[in-house]
């Protein structure tokens, strides 16, 4: 765990001082785009804080190749490799997105391009389903399963990023709960509480952590598409390093131990819940633009953040609530299957009833802003 805590701590203190570099020259040399329409933000924001994330997750994994409490992370070393492509390719579209605006077409290309590279020459798949000894058959099956999979939740992170802090935050959480998952999983199931994917759940959480203090309102940096697609990306990877590659033998209800039917579903429930989210977000928009005859990536100001801040939420209003349902649901799940070492039928009600109550504060909080009419919108200043 000290090693986990370190990884933690060292992305943190790196990303957060290329931020702050990153910001000081986005400023002086005027590296920001003019206010779009759909924007919340009143000013000129700089949109290159993912290049300081990305760099502070390419220092962790060097430093990993290093520490030989990590070799397990690089005993597959063309995964290691894979992922820091893709996340380089991503990287890059990205930044050009973040300063210029590319067409929907050329990054959706840049991402199926990059969780091909993951899927194929790292050969990290969906080769099981942990749900009673499930297994993907065809191998193209399971290229084509990773791939969609990988991009989907690249998508539903990027789509949710239209607030301070709300990104950043949200994926903290995420990250945390699914870090705290993933050392039990591999704690019960394998020989070592070190895996590819509890480690880039520990760098994701520095990243987030490191960034968050210049992102918080009101936000000096944004980490723009280069930063949300990368950690989509990279968290997609982790879900699909601890969960597609379990035997799914191991997690059979017959021989699990652990709890019966429900407890077999939680090894492939818990990375889904905690990008609920943005997944229905990305979900409603797709939806939304398709029968609107437009394409399922053409901006608007209809995600969800959009609509909470119409019913009268404030921008930390809402960015605190989407915090606390995403606190809410990872938790829940979390403990449900903590509750599974009890054995048959398993200790569930901490976390129903964890669920319930939060879900019902939430429900409260949602629904009744602090203010009862909504914030004028922000008219965009011109930039010099």
């Amino acid at each position: 765990m000290k090693q986990y805590l370190f990884t933690v701590l060292f992305t943190a203190i790196v990303t957060f001082a290329l931020s702050w570099a990153v910001w000081r020259l986005s400023t002086k040399y005027k590296l920001y785009p003019g206010i779009r329409e759909r924007d919340v933000h009143k000013t000129p924001t700089p949109r290159l804080g993912g290049i300081a994330m990305f760099f502070g997750v390419v220092a962790a994994i060097g430093v990993s190749a290093a520490n030989p409490y990590f070799a397990i992370v690089w005993s597959v070393p063309q995964q290691v490799w894979a992922i820091l492509a893709a996340t380089i390719i991503i990287v890059i579209v990205g930044i050009c997105d973040d300063l210029w605006d590319l067409d929907w077409f050329i990054k959706l290309g840049a991402q199926f391009l990059a969780a091909g590279i993951i899927a194929w020459f790292g050969e990290l798949q969906i080769y099981s389903l942990p749900i009673g000894g499930l297994t993907v058959g065809s191998g193209w099956v399971s290229f084509a399963l990773t791939v969609f999979a990988i991009v989907i939740v690249m998508n539903a992170v990027n789509f949710i990023d239209g607030l301070d802090g709300l990104v950043a935050g949200v994926c903290l959480i995420a990250n945390g709960v699914f870090f705290a998952y993933s050392y039990m999983l591999s704690r019960d199931f394998t020989a070592s509480n070190f895996s590819l994917a509890t480690f880039l759940a520990a760098v994701l959480i520095g990243a987030c952590l490191g960034f968050l203090p210049l992102n918080w309102s009101p936000a000096k940096l944004f980490m723009g598409d280069a930063g949300a697609l990368m950690i989509g990306l990279l968290m997609a990877c982790s879900a699909i390093a601890i969960t597609g590659q379990l035997d799914p033998t191991v997690l059979d209800p017959e021989d699990f131990g652990r709890s019966q039917l429900l407890g077999a579903f939680l090894p492939i429930l818990l990375p889904i819940v905690i990008v609920l989210l943005p997944l229905l977000d990305f979900g409603m928009a797709v939806i939304r633009r398709m029968q609107a005859g437009k394409s399922p990536f053409s901006p608007d100001r209809k995600h969800l953040h959009h609509r909470m801040l119409d019913m009268g939420h404030s921008d930390r209003d809402a960015v605190v609530i989407f915090y606390a349902w995403t606190a809410i649901v990872g938790l829940s799940v979390l403990l449900m299957y903590i509750g599974t070492t009890a054995g048959w039928p398993g200790l569930y009600a901490p976390g129903v009833l964890y669920l319930i109550v939060g879900a019902a504060a939430c429900l409260v909080l949602t629904f009744l802003p602090s203010r009862r009419t909504p914030a004028p919108r922000p008219v965009p200043e011109t930039v010099s």
